[in-house]
């Protein structure tokens, strides 16, 4: 593919651009979100800010089958551990999950990243602090996220997640907030 845009005149980075400028994905019903997971179109975008790092990023990290490696890497980037600035390349299936569950929410308002990537030192001071968090979180393996939107409920997120039946979906409804997870097919909390 990279020949043939050469040979057009065209970069991918180009490429990457009229797709954001032009994109427009339909959400798919929760009937067929696993289907939608595992054919989610020809372009696929993850978009979030963090509170605590003052960080944005929208980006399209798909397209048409292939995973475009520099958005990969901003996406590693953005999701490290904040407290450390330590990174972790994070699992595409959790990226996929999160873009997948937010299309079928048919919002335009970005993700709040609240946990990406967890160093071990991260992990076992938060496990210090509370019970919720586990000894082998996935967030250790780059394989999860906790994220937030003002615009929907912890009920509604949940729902979206766990109608692509691809991984984990923990609601922590106190604090308002919806873990996504690449692993085993699982659901918990309120």
């Amino acid at each position: 593919m990279m020949k043939n845009l050469r040979t057009a005149g065209m970069t991918r980075r180009g490429l990457l651009g009229a797709f954001a400028a032009t994109a427009v994905t339909a959400a798919p019903t929760y009937s067929n979100a696993a289907g939608f997971l595992r054919r989610a179109g020809d372009v696929r975008r993850i978009s979030m800010y963090s509170e605590r790092t003052g960080e944005k990023i929208d980006t399209i990290y798909w397209i048409e089958g292939e995973y475009i490696a520099e958005a990969i890497r901003e996406i590693n980037v953005f999701m490290r551990d904040w407290r450390n600035d330590q990174l972790m390349d994070i699992d595409t299936r959790t990226v996929d999950i999160m873009s997948a569950s937010h299309a079928l929410l048919e919002v335009g308002e970005p993700y709040m990243l609240l946990s990406g990537y967890r160093s071990p030192a991260t992990n076992a001071m938060l496990r210090s602090r509370s019970s919720g968090v586990a000894k082998n979180s996935l967030h250790l393996k780059g394989q999860a996220a906790d994220l937030r939107l003002a615009s929907r409920s912890v009920n509604q997120m949940a729902r979206a997640a766990a109608a692509c039946k691809a991984g984990g979906v923990g609601k922590y409804s106190g604090s308002n907030f919806v873990h996504m997870d690449c692993g085993a097919v699982r659901s918990w909390g309120s």
